[in-house]
């Protein structure tokens, strides 16, 4: 397949919370997607947003909106999200008894289905599993706090999907999440992946749009690399 288009999504977990509606309108024009961080505190020891946000949301924007659910019992919750609007909605395999179950749940609740690894979690026995999902998110940090620093070391994983990817033909965002800036970027695009989740590189810099936009021209440039 030919490789994807980079997209940059930037993640409102790094956003003022007390005006989100405002946050999600700074990176209009520029985001590819909206990356929305789900906790429930079970899960991973940090409680975020959840549905109702998600729904109050939707009215104010066009973004696709990118749900990354951390949470326990991914069957029971994640349908709603795609109900909800959500674009592509990514769960957790270690909470999931029947991954394909839940993307063909969600997929015919009208969203892409995603498939998240954690940090300490083994790729391989999750590979045959790709052809059953549009995303296959892979942590660059461990799953639960924002603003950690980037494990090179992970993107191992990335390189493993690409392969498998590539020899399958399928068609698959390999996403990355944890520790994305500008100066990590084109290691994980050279690696094989084509979706980036960046909070504090987007939502702390002075001009978000304008950071996007750079994010964006590196992936670009270090995807374009044999």
């Amino acid at each position: 397949m030919t490789r994807p288009s980079p997209i940059v999504a930037p993640s409102i977990l790094a956003a003022d919370f007390a005006r989100l509606a405002d946050e999600v309108h700074v990176v209009e024009g520029e985001a590819d997607w909206l990356h929305i961080d789900v906790m429930d505190n079970h899960f991973v020891p940090n409680l975020t947003i959840g549905l109702p946000v998600v729904q109050s949301l939707r009215p104010v924007t066009q973004l696709p909106f990118d749900v990354h659910l951390m949470i326990d019992e991914p069957r029971r919750w994640a349908p709603a999200y795609a109900d909800a609007g959500a674009y592509n909605v990514t769960f957790h395999v270690e909470a999931s008894e029947n991954p394909v179950a839940l993307a063909k749940d969600l997929r015919a609740a009208g969203a892409k289905a995603g498939l998240a690894i954690d940090r300490d979690t083994p790729i391989e026995p999750y590979l045959e599993l790709l052809p059953s999902f549009d995303t296959l998110l892979v942590m660059t940090i461990k799953a639960g706090f924002g603003g950690q620093r980037f494990l090179p070391d992970l993107l191992e994983k990335v390189r493993k999907v690409r392969t498998a990817r590539e020899s399958g033909h399928l068609e698959l965002r390999i996403e990355v999440d944890g520790g994305i800036a500008a100066d990590t970027i084109e290691q994980a695009a050279e690696a094989g992946a084509d979706a980036f989740v960046a909070g504090t590189a987007v939502y702390g810099a002075d001009d978000p749009a304008a950071a996007i936009r750079h994010l964006r021209s590196l992936a670009t440039g270090a995807g374009a690399r044999p």
